[in-house]
């Protein structure tokens, strides 16, 4: 008989990593914002902090899309950017009993966690659908889904989801260092560090002042071009630094930071094709709405909003709509101060004619 003892086979506890100091300081860290359901308490902090919790997103306006959308029990609708899920969740139950709605959303990572968690509270698929595409898809989506004769309602948030934004291993936020990636379906297309490298001066400049209104455009496409071209901007924080050495010197601090804002903003919209989705959104909008059908957009910045004003404004005069917005419906001031992330929304709707002269 051996001496020797037999190797255990209980499985090893593994403690789970904690973060030194009051307040973690990576994304991944933050497991008690990320867990949601296990630690409430901690995410209502948060939130009566004005903060969006991390992996989560704060829906905007969500009472003034509804009363814009007027959705009916019984009736189908669209959200085409499904992201948390927060505007779905709210269409849906407005909607029911009979109704059902379906949800868009390119991102491979956030639509299967949000699709979980929806079915968990209850939205089955008889009455709710999923789907991973473009919105510049909705055409296709629907004859997929079999309904040849439209929609009652359509919806969509063209705002970059909290929890994009967030994480920095998506590249979005120059808040944190993470690769330089910016792909809302990072399954596809190139990354903003080789898209960079790839662009031309002139290219770039137009790109800088056309999707993010920058007034140094020339300068900043210049020194990036330069700067890509001697050593790859591989990363946000590289990208970041870059832009701020490349402003004027007395630039001030908050011009300094809006202007790396406005450079991230532009080169996710080009990395992502953002306005040719947006504008194929546009052209089948009317042909996807039933006579009478309702539609409301939620932009963020003056690219967008621009678009879809166009848009109504030139369906309106040709009888596709029968009414418009007139003026631009922003967050109540409590709303701003709960969630600084509605500040910049500006809601548009517009509503199909029943029949065209």
């Amino acid at each position: 008989m051996s001496s020797e003892a037999e190797p255990s086979s209980a499985p090893v506890h593994k403690r789970r990593q904690r973060y030194s100091g009051k307040n973690p300081r990576r994304f991944d860290q933050k497991y008690k914002e990320l867990n949601a359901e296990r630690y409430p308490d901690e995410v209502a902090k948060v939130l009566a902090a004005g903060k969006t919790p991390a992996g989560q997103h704060v829906p905007i306006m969500v009472n003034e899309v509804l009363e814009c959308l007027f959705p009916q029990p019984g009736e189908r609708a669209v959200d085409c950017t499904l992201g948390y899920g927060g505007h779905t969740r709210a269409l849906w139950q407005d909607i029911q009993p009979d109704g059902h709605l379906l949800s868009l959303d390119a991102d491979p990572i956030e639509i299967e966690r949000t699709e979980a968690r929806l079915r968990a509270a209850g939205m089955t698929a008889e009455t709710f659908t999923t789907r991973r595409c473009n919105f510049a898809g909705l055409t296709k989506a629907l004859v997929e889904q079999g309904w040849h004769e439209g929609v009652d309602v359509i919806f969509a948030d063209l705002g970059l989801s909290s929890m994009q934004i967030d994480n920095p291993a998506r590249g979005f936020t120059f808040k944190v260092d993470g690769p330089l990636d910016m792909r809302m379906n990072p399954q596809r297309g190139v990354s903003a560090a080789q898209w960079l490298s790839d662009i031309s001066e002139e290219k770039l400049t137009s790109l800088l002042a056309g999707n993010a209104d920058e007034p140094n455009a020339a300068l900043l496409a210049k020194s990036l071009c330069l700067r890509a071209k001697q050593s790859p901007l591989k990363t946000t924080r590289a990208l970041a630094e870059a832009v701020r050495q490349a402003l004027p010197v007395r630039t001030s601090t908050d011009d300094v930071d809006a202007g790396v804002r406005r450079v991230f903003q532009a080169i996710r919209i080009a990395v992502n094709e953002e306005f040719g989705a947006l504008d194929s959104l546009l052209r089948a909008i009317p042909a996807a709405l039933k006579p009478g059908g309702r539609v409301a957009m939620l932009t963020f910045h003056s690219g967008e909003d621009r678009r879809v004003k166009k848009a109504f404004q030139d369906g309106l005069r040709s009888g596709v709509y029968l009414e418009i917005s007139d003026e631009v419906i922003r967050a109540t001031m409590d709303e701003q101060r709960a969630n600084s992330r509605s500040s910049a929304a500006k809601l548009r709707w517009a509503v199909k004619a029943t029949s065209q002269s």
